[in-house]
């Protein structure tokens, strides 16, 4: 279940990102705002994100019922794993050697909370 409420979780941070992409190279102001809400409104990258969350909350709430917040918690870092091989095979994102190596420690202490 945990596992499930953190793929959930990327998969609305990819979802998101996917909604906000033609807005990359538009500088933030209350005209852009006007022009944003509209297309926001109707995209279903921006919906599939937010239905995504929702059903992590959900499932998040029932992994706490079950388990240690000390527990659980650690392995929501396994989102920053799917999230940046996402936005590498997706986006063409940036996937230098010094963010795998962060994702290579991020991974490390995962392992060592789940063996404690």
């Amino acid at each position: 279940m945990i596992l499930s409420s953190v793929l959930l979780n990327a998969f609305a941070q990819v979802f998101l990102r996917k909604s906000m992409m033609s807005f990359a190279n538009t500088e933030f102001s209350l005209d852009t705002i006007k022009i944003w809400l509209p297309q926001l409104v109707t995209s279903i990258y921006l919906w599939s994100g937010m239905l995504c969350y929702g059903v992590s909350i959900v499932v998040w709430l029932y992994v706490l019922a079950k388990t240690e917040v000390s527990y659980a918690y650690p392995f929501l870092s396994i989102g920053y794993i799917i999230t940046a091989i996402a936005g590498y095979a997706l986006f063409n994102e940036n996937l230098s050697l010094l963010r795998i190596f962060g994702i290579f420690v991020i991974c490390i202490g995962v392992i060592l909370i789940y063996r404690s």
